[in-house]
């Protein structure tokens, strides 16, 4: 699932190596367009529908991040 969602990120911002940082939204990696988009790939991938609530960047600042918030929201691994 890992390889998955890096796939998804360097596809949405290929100029950058997701793997090299520990906090995508602080080191300006993803912005909330990004995000948005994000969520709409996750969704079609892994199955889920991502509840507004947890759309908050805190939930996309990590691959362990976001992970959790596809797992919760019923995301097939």
């Amino acid at each position: 699932m890992e390889k998955n969602i890096y796939k998804i990120l360097n596809e949405l911002r290929p100029e950058f190596d997701f793997t090299t940082s520990k906090d995508f939204i602080e080191d300006g990696l993803l912005d909330s367009f990004d995000v948005v988009a994000l969520v709409t790939e996750l969704e079609t991938n892994f199955n889920c529908l991502i509840d507004a609530l947890d759309i908050v960047p805190e939930n996309f600042t990590s691959i362990e991040q976001i992970i959790a918030v596809v797992r919760k929201n019923g995301g097939t691994l």
